[in-house]
């Protein structure tokens, strides 16, 4: 039985579908921004709250055209009557082709009316709100009101936007067609500002910007940033430890800062805000889209396409992974570099035409294209794209590599041997640093390919490694660190680092920075955090039992990465990531937003590596075809 949410017109959206003939070619429109015409309309929701929205049309009226619609926290500006900008769109080719563009500020943003909530909860209850309900009367308003439309919709987003994406997919519009989530949050408690309950300080600083309301409709900013008073981000975090002391820079109306300190575990506030569980019934093709290196939302992409897959075995269902930090897809730039690392040319521009811009166009104008792959990867390692029928691709074998007391990592379980575990000094007065540049940045993104050298040197930090391959190994699909620890102290957390050794004869190539080195280069593949409190349950938390041998599973994102030969693969552990993650006290306390300077101590940790306590990092390997 249909919902209260599909029942507005579904014959009528039916039919006007019906009347259309698909063509079998794209039309050739070259339109430019000049071609476009601006309308910006309030429309009212079925609580009587009005959304702001902003339509960019065609000029031309002798084509009908497809609606392709982002919703956003960010902002549709500019709100200028007639000012147009010159990209409406980052795909020059789906804005050349011509679409009707739609931008909508979401509740309680920007020109909206209504309250913000982060990650709205999805709602089952079909008379309530949430944002499919908003997705659904908008698309509804749009098909009856904007002229010339196919009756077709499409919708995407990067980041937020993205979220706003996968969250109109339940219960969609009958006339939604084509869905691309990009970047997609999905889950605050393992992307963005949680990653397995750490809290990612480096992610205060912009909480304004989702923890003030606004009084009203505005088209100015109304949140301020904290006046931090250095740019020396190591030594600003460090004097808002404990984090109690980042009370004196927020007050109580910033709601989301209260909501962080308030939900420190994973409890029924962050469960009710998990998009994924929703994610049945899709009856149009999706896109979903990430980078490799993506700081703020990894998670979020690739356990959208996977939770998808596993709900929707009959939908059209896409991922592309590429070698981008957060929305770099969308850039112009033809020179693709993370950080220091170089990965080709032409990199986002071949994805906006060869996979973008046919996705729209097939499935918003019918036009006559190939499907597109399960998966399109790029192997960071070989810096190529693959084309896969599944992900993780079938044709892979599980290895377990495991942690030896001399230092070196293989697929060889531990026998008896003299040295049963590796120890470090966990010192919370010198935690290590998660790069050597010090500046206070929102959301560090070129972290994800740092040269760890730095942190291999550190005695806090413990290495194991490989010989130099003999040939070329590459990892696809997900990381479990399976870690048999111990800590003096009651609370810990744990850290692991996927990393690629390079060997002593790499050159520099003409987009490698002048102060950079690749002779013995140290490039992070994949990281994760766990703070070990939820290592048995995200929503109960319990301490450690000191110096008692325990179990962590930490589970690391995919990757897609080729390990060339003559290079080595290098696992680093350590227990501080600072000021990346807060600083765990090494004490357990109920909740660590509330802990109190004499909480924090040094703590001995112990990663054990014997037959009987056999550490290992369970990968995929993909086999040679």
């Amino acid at each position: 039985m249909l919902n209260s949410k599909r029942i507005f017109t579904l014959l009528g959206v039916v039919f006007l579908t019906l009347c259309l003939t698909a063509p079998s070619l794209a039309q050739q429109n070259n339109f430019s921004s000049e071609d476009y015409k601006k309308s910006q309309y309030d429309i009212e929701m079925r609580d009587g709250i009005k959304l702001h929205t902003v339509v960019y049309v065609p000029k031309d009226t002798t084509q009908k055209y497809p609606i392709l619609m982002k919703r956003t926290p960010y902002s549709c500006r500019p709100y200028d009557e007639g000012k147009i900008p010159e990209r409406i769109m980052h795909n020059p080719h789906l804005q050349k082709e011509g679409f009707i563009f739609v931008c909508q500020d979401v509740r309680g943003r920007w020109m909206s009316e209504g309250d913000y909530t982060t990650m709205t909860p999805n709602r089952e209850d079909p008379d309530k709100i949430d944002e499919s309900s908003d997705t659904y009367d908008t698309v509804e308003w749009l098909i009856n009101n904007i002229p010339n439309n196919n009756g077709k919709v499409g919708q995407w987003g990067i980041s937020y936007p993205g979220f706003y994406t996968t969250a109109g997919l339940p219960d969609a519009h009958p006339a939604m067609a084509a869905s691309s989530p990009q970047a997609p949050i999905s889950d605050f408690f393992f992307d963005d500002f949680h990653h397995h309950g750490a809290y990612f300080m480096s992610y205060w600083y912009v909480t304004p910007l989702f923890g003030i309301q606004h009084e009203q409709p505005t088209d100015t900013s109304w949140y301020n940033f904290a006046d931090t008073g250095t740019q020396d981000g190591y030594h600003f975090y460090k004097s808002i430890t404990p984090l109690s002391k980042a009370d004196n820079y927020y007050s109580g109306e910033n709601f989301f800062w209260q909501e962080l300190k308030n939900h420190p575990n994973y409890d029924e506030f962050w469960q009710s805000r998990n998009i994924l569980p929703h994610l049945d019934d899709i009856d149009h093709p999706v896109m979903t889209v990430g980078g490799w290196f993506d700081a703020e939302d990894l998670y979020g992409p690739l356990n959208t396409y996977r939770s998808i897959e596993e709900k929707n075995p009959d939908t059209k269902n896409t991922i592309v992974m590429g070698p981008w930090s957060h929305g770099q897809w969308a850039s112009a730039n033809p020179h693709q570099s993370v950080g220091e690392i170089y990965f080709g040319e032409g990199i986002s521009a071949f994805y906006q035409k060869e996979i973008e811009y046919p996705f729209f166009m097939k499935h918003l104008k019918g036009v006559d294209t190939k499907d597109l792959p399960e998966a399109y990867m790029f192997d960071t390692g070989k810096k190529t794209w693959s084309t896969f029928d599944h992900w993780p691709p079938k044709n892979i074998e599980q290895k377990s590599w495991y942690l030896h007391g001399d230092g070196s990592l293989n697929s060889d379980k531990p026998n008896k041997t003299k040295k049963n575990y590796t120890e470090y000094k966990s010192d919370i007065d010198n935690p290590v640093p998660y790069k050597e540049e010090s500046d206070l940045v929102f959301i560090p993104q070129d972290y994800m390919t740092d040269d760890q050298r730095f942190a291999a040197r550190r005695p806090d930090v413990i290495t194991f490694e490989t010989p130099v391959l003999k040939e070329d190994v590459t990892l696809a699909g997900d990381i479990l660190a399976n870690l048999f620890v111990s800590t003096s102290g009651t609370a810990s957390d744990w850290v692991v680092k996927i990393v690629d050794v390079y060997p002593p004869s790499t050159e520099e190539n003409d987009y490698t920075p002048d102060d950079v080195e690749l002779d013995n280069y140290h490039q992070m593949v994949r990281s994760e955090v766990m703070r070990g409190r939820f290592r048995d349950s995200y929503k109960n938390p319990k301490p450690f039992k000191p110096n008692k041998v325990t179990n962590i599973e930490l589970p690391l994102q995919d990757v897609y990465h080729t390990f060339k030969k003559g290079h080595k693969i290098q696992i680093q552990i350590q227990s501080t990531w600072f000021p990346l993650v807060d600083l765990n006290p090494q004490k357990y306390v109920p909740n660590i937003f509330k802990a109190e300077e004499d909480d924090f101590q040094d703590a001995l940790q112990r990663i054990y590596h014997s037959s009987k306590y056999p550490s290992s990092i369970n990968v995929k390997v993909l086999r040679n075809k």
